[in-house]
């Protein structure tokens, strides 16, 4: 009875045949004893071939492969190129070593770190006698932290406060700034409008960190890099090229400090 009042089964659509989960990058090391660096292999569903590279902010040897690759084809393709991959090591800048009398850029500007043990333990920026200084008091064991977070403190007030302020001109809400220890990226901007940037930038000078910011609060208009994000881009910072070349040259000296 009253069969008619029962909805009628939908028909199950046809299996798709072929179809496979989408593949992920998969990362494994790899030591092979004549690369004086860790070695790292990424197994990639997007490589077409092996590429090389190294890694100045982490100090490492990157090969992506195609996925399937055995390491002893990844030992030997690394081999033929053992001579670049040693001269690119050796040509990494030497790591800053934070401590008294050593010299510090902040937005450009070389800061000397001095040391005074009876002082405050917060590390502080002041105008010394012989020029800028980082002052940081207490044991000389907790210099290198206190210098670096000291660094981080800057970087947040400065990214956060210019990216209101540059978000205010374009009409734009920021949701959030965050100031990371990355190493693949300089900035970003997510979709809800969370800024987020390496703190590392508040060592580069004025208009790099800058033109970082104006680069990613652009993004809370344009969510891509068409003429129209930059030329909005330009309209917050002023000069695009300058700073994105000082970047590409100097980037990897700025990975070095707090590594």
């Amino acid at each position: 009875m009253f069969s008619f009042l029962k909805p009628k089964p939908k028909p199950k659509a046809p299996a798709r045949k072929g179809t496979r989960a989408p593949q992920r990058v998969v990362v494994r090391a790899l030591a092979l004893a004549e690369v004086p660096a860790p070695l790292e292999v990424r197994s990639s569903p997007r490589a077409r071939r092996m590429s090389l590279r190294v890694d100045a902010a982490r100090e490492l040897v990157r090969v992506v492969v195609p996925p399937g690759v055995p390491d002893k084809e990844v030992a030997r393709f690394v081999g033929r190129h053992l001579d670049w991959v040693r001269q690119r090591l050796a040509a990494l800048p030497p790591r800053p070593v934070l401590a008294d009398g050593a010299v510090v850029p902040v937005l450009g500007v070389d800061h000397t770190i001095r040391h005074d043990p009876v002082g405050r333990t917060t590390a502080r920026l002041c105008q010394g006698a012989l020029g800028p200084e980082i002052v940081v008091g207490g044991g000389a064991e907790f210099l290198a932290r206190r210098v670096t977070d000291l660094l981080k403190a800057e970087a947040r007030r400065q990214l956060t406060t210019r990216a209101k302020a540059k978000a205010a001109r374009i009409g734009a809400t920021v949701a959030a700034v965050t100031v990371r220890d990355t190493k693949s990226r300089w900035g970003s901007c997510s979709a809800t409008g969370r800024l987020s940037f390496c703190w590392r930038l508040v060592l580069a000078p004025e208009p790099v960190l800058d033109y970082v910011v104006a680069h990613e609060v652009a993004h809370l208009r344009e969510m891509n890099h068409s003429p129209r994000f930059w030329a909005l881009c330009a309209s917050l910072a002023g000069d695009v090229d300058g700073p994105r070349d000082w970047l590409k040259a100097n980037g990897a000296r700025l990975h070095r400090f707090g590594a």
